[in-house]
């Protein structure tokens, strides 16, 4: 039988990819839910190509130009924010892929588990900001998450096997974005455009200025803490600009296994939909013949601040995480539309992480509220 996916932010990078591995195999999989936020015309597309049953477009202004695009076709259509949960509860799935950037992906990733669906996660900011509650709803479901970042992806396929083995560290490995060795005062001047260049992956904006500011490995580092029941001193990050080893295990015996490949998200998407099987595919092979040089070496946290704060964060837990990660989308936010500059942008996060209540056990009520808070807090600061 065909696995039936749910694809929650299928007009983005991720969702994307995610249809042209669907559209590759399918004799394994058919898409059933299709969700954006605002882009109307690729959801209608998106929907005429492969007749899922449900679409959900979150902005309810686009919601009758998709009913009508797709009213000869017996696919159900339904906007805004209410209906991303109501179709996350229809039982006519069998995975989610979980896109929606942002905090935004917590409520569905959440409905999805408690109806003991398998969700392959590609929002890491779902973890970010309540790890401990997701994880623990996966447990009590038995619904497993199967990451689709290529670093935490690339740690899982380490794991394989590995079930009784006492892990000693992992490392996450980063590019380094697009100004490795640049200094503030080189990027005291950067622009978004400057900013969106990155050197080695096709991701969406919100995440390549992630990359760029390295707030993207910080965020990857809290995501490995809970998705692989880690304590924070044994996450740790390498900067790796060829992109080739994506993460690295370390055992207790000093063993270490590295998953290696092409940058190229389609293939930890595959093994996300197909594990715990491998699928023949057509994708680029990394050939170890030809001339290549793999460096390493560590993050500059002192230009790079971004990380620094995030292993605070990871550090301190409770609701930190939760409040850096809505500090930084309203930072994102902004400077994607040029109201601040590249470095005002740890600066706002900064602020809200000292200025706002610290609790240390949250509930799934407080991480909504912290999060309120910081977003009202760092649009305050930037006039938004």
């Amino acid at each position: 039988m065909k696995k039936r996916i749910a694809i929650f932010g299928s007009t983005g990078s991720i969702g994307t990819q995610v249809l042209e591995v669907i559209a590759a195999h399918p004799e394994l999989f058919s898409a059933e839910i299709l969700t954006a936020q605002h882009n109307d015309e690729l959801l209608i597309a998106q929907a005429l190509q492969f007749n899922p049953n449900i679409v959900v477009i979150g902005d309810e202004k686009r919601y009758a130009a998709v009913k009508q695009a797709l009213s000869a076709t017996p696919i159900k259509v339904f906007a805004g924010e209410a209906a991303l949960s109501e179709a996350a509860a229809i039982d006519c799935y069998d995975m989610m892929v979980a896109a929606i950037v942002g905090f935004a992906g917590l409520r569905p990733t959440l409905i999805a588990l408690s109806e003991g669906k398998s969700v392959g996660l590609a929002n890491k900011e779902t973890l970010v900001v309540a790890g401990d509650i997701v994880m623990q709803k996966s447990v009590e479901k038995r619904a497993p998450i199967i990451p689709i970042d290529s670093e935490h992806s690339a740690i899982f396929q380490c794991l394989v096997g590995e079930t009784r083995n006492k892990i000693e560290k992992v490392i996450l490995t980063a590019s380094g974005g697009p100004f490795l060795g640049k200094k503030p005062n080189f990027l005291l001047n950067v622009k978004r455009d400057h900013a969106l260049q990155h050197p080695n992956w096709r991701m969406g904006a919100k995440i390549t200025i992630d990359s760029a500011t390295l707030m993207n490995k910080g965020l990857e580092m809290i995501e490995a803490r809970w998705l692989f029941n880690l304590q924070p001193d044994q996450v740790q990050t390498l900067i790796h600009p060829q992109s080739i080893i994506h993460s690295v295990v370390q055992f207790e015996d000093g063993s270490i296994k590295a998953q290696m490949g092409l940058p190229d998200m389609k293939l930890p998407i595959q093994y996300a939909l197909t594990f715990p099987n491998r699928v023949k595919n057509d994708f680029p092979r990394y050939d170890f013949r030809k001339p290549s040089q793999l460096n390493f070496e560590d993050p500059d946290i002192k230009t790079f601040r971004n990380l620094a704060l995030a292993t605070e964060a990871l550090n301190r837990g409770g609701n930190l995480p939760c409040i850096m990660n809505a500090a930084n989308e309203i930072a994102v936010f902004a400077f994607l539309r040029n109201r601040i500059g590249f470095l005002d942008m740890t600066d706002v996060i900064e602020a809200a992480m000292e200025k706002l209540p610290f609790i240390e056990k949250p509930s799934l009520s407080d991480y909504y509220e912290s999060d309120g808070e910081a977003r009202n807090f760092a649009a305050s600061i930037i006039k938004l």
